[in-house]
């Protein structure tokens, strides 16, 4: 596998290390509820785990009998892995990002980005989306705002296909509501009501843009904005029951 390859791999893992007859643990993240995403050649750096894992599809579970070429090697790691040792893993992939066509886009010029097509610029910020989402459930939101803004910042370019142009803002639509929640949660309610708005403006019938520009109002007491916009948010989804829960906490 090419190196490349590997450091492009972002990967969320549960494992165990074991010596001997599975009766010796070494190593584990088993009580992590939230293990970390962790890079491949980088953060995960043992070649017989390496190959291990990019054998593997997300939510498999395997075991991994590393003899030392493959593990630590004729010194070991003292204290706790003695010199020729044979370890054992159980690995269980709970997900992959791949971020090799990230990285390759983001050393291109301004000049070089806008010469690739839709497509590609498309893929690139939908990957920088899923690891905003990633941190963003692992409760790292200033991280998750970073990435949101890091795809938003190369959706900017115009088309004068209105597909094109379509594709283009389904994506920033998706952003911004992301952008919009995760500010709340960073208790900015201005800055979660702004990207509402640029959401709305976008698509005028979306619940989700009226409920977070609802919740930012509610939030800076903007009691009348915030009635208006939930009110919206409920004749589009009258039976949502974040909606009508936060118009009672309006009332």
């Amino acid at each position: 596998f090419p190196f490349s390859t590997l450091l492009a791999l972002g990967c969320i893992v549960k494992y165990s290390g074991y010596l001997g007859n599975w009766n010796k643990l070494f190593c584990s993240n088993g009580n992590s509820k939230y293990p970390r995403l962790m890079k491949l050649g980088k953060d995960i750096t043992l070649w017989g785990l390496e190959i291990g894992l990019l054998s593997m599809t997300k939510g498999e579970a395997a075991l991994f009998v590393l003899t030392p070429e493959y593990a630590y090697g004729q010194r070991g790691c003292p204290p706790s892995i003695p010199p020729n040792t044979t370890v054992l893993f159980k690995v269980e992939v709970l997900d992959f990002i791949d971020s090799e066509e990230c990285d390759a886009f983001f050393e291109l010029t301004y000049e070089q980005r806008d010469r690739l097509p839709l497509e590609k610029v498309l893929k690139v910020a939908a990957t920088e989306r899923e690891f905003g989402n990633y941190f963003f459930y692992k409760q790292h939101f200033k991280i998750a705002k970073d990435r949101y803004k890091r795809a938003l910042s190369i959706l900017g370019r115009s088309s004068s296909s209105k597909a094109e142009q379509s594709q283009i803002n389904a994506s920033k639509l998706l952003l911004f509501l992301n952008l919009s929640l995760t500010y709340l949660k960073l208790e900015r309610a201005d800055r979660a009501l702004k990207y509402g708005e640029l959401a709305l403006e976008m698509d005028q019938g979306s619940a989700k843009a009226l409920f977070r520009c609802g919740q930012a109002c509610l939030y800076m007491r903007e009691y009348s904005k915030s009635r208006d916009f939930l009110a919206r948010a409920q004749c589009i989804q009258p039976f949502n029951r974040d909606i009508n829960n936060e118009l009672k906490k309006l009332a």
